[in-house]
């Protein structure tokens, strides 16, 4: 039973998921994942700088997004170069006066045997996914300090969380100091009303993993370890993403959300 003492919430709940009057930046925003993450924060009310390392593909997407009615701005940048995030987040201020939300859909991975894998693979691994994400949420969580507010969000995986019996040392390790960098950062912003969250998926449906899912072999072990059935698709990933922006996540922070279909249920 409610206290008389407790406030009602006074506003329609679907109210809660829209994001107008903010700005999103999203970077890796032309990629599988990250383009339906763009439009899918764009329908939601907020403008979106879609920014990566093509301008552009960057530039395109905007230009779409733009024609659909929304509010867009494409730009270039290379998450390796902490002069470059510094630059992207300025360039999204100068547009737009104010950064709101992050989300950070950049990645990349070189399959090799351990013994295998030298020092320079180790490095362009962990310098995209490990380095570069610290990059970035630092320089969007300087000017969200300053407005004393703001949402981040890292694409992570269910591979920060379970090995795998394939060549995946630099990628499995990167995801999962992500994990702990998203429960860090959380800890240490929440002073300034920050919230800084994690998306884990299963593999997506995107051209950077079509050669794994065109292998049947290996497409039917993975399909047969998920208890849906099925990989996800990059929609799968919208409706989780488009929550921990909105204000009906402000009491959610340091989490990671495995978007899975369950497989980490099972292991």
């Amino acid at each position: 039973m409610i206290s008389s003492q407790e406030p009602i919430y006074e506003g329609r709940i679907a109210d809660s998921f829209r994001l107008d009057g903010q700005v999103a930046l999203v970077a890796g925003g032309y990629g599988g994942i990250g383009a339906a993450l763009s439009l899918g924060l764009a329908q939601q009310g907020a403008a979106v700088v879609v920014a990566g390392r093509s301008l552009e593909k960057s530039l395109a997407l905007a230009e779409q997004l733009s024609a659909g009615g929304f509010t867009a701005l494409g730009l270039r940048f290379d998450i390796k170069q902490a002069d470059e995030i510094s630059r992207l987040v300025d360039d999204a201020l100068r547009e737009y006066g104010r950064l709101d939300i992050m989300v950070n859909c950049v990645g990349t991975h070189i399959e090799k045997p351990a013994e295998a894998l030298t020092a320079e693979d180790w490095d362009q691994v962990h310098d995209t996914n490990l380095r570069g994400a610290f990059l970035l949420s630092q320089a969007a969580g300087r000017q969200m300090i300053k407005q004393q507010g703001g949402k981040q969000i890292h694409i992570s995986s269910v591979r920060s969380l379970l090995g795998i019996s394939r060549g995946f040392a630099a990628y499995t390790s990167s995801k999962a100091g992500m994990n702990l960098l998203v429960k860090q950062l959380a800890t240490e912003w929440a002073q300034y009303t920050i919230n800084v969250n994690g998306i884990a998926p299963t593999f997506i449906r995107t051209e950077l993993v079509r050669h794994y899912l065109e292998d049947e072999d290996f497409y039917n072990a993975l399909v047969g370890r998920i208890p849906l059935t099925r990989v996800g698709e990059p929609l799968d990933i919208v409706g989780a993403t488009v929550f921990l922006a909105s204000p009906a996540a402000d009491f959610i922070t340091g989490q990671i959300l495995f978007i899975d279909g369950g497989v980490t249920a099972t292991q």
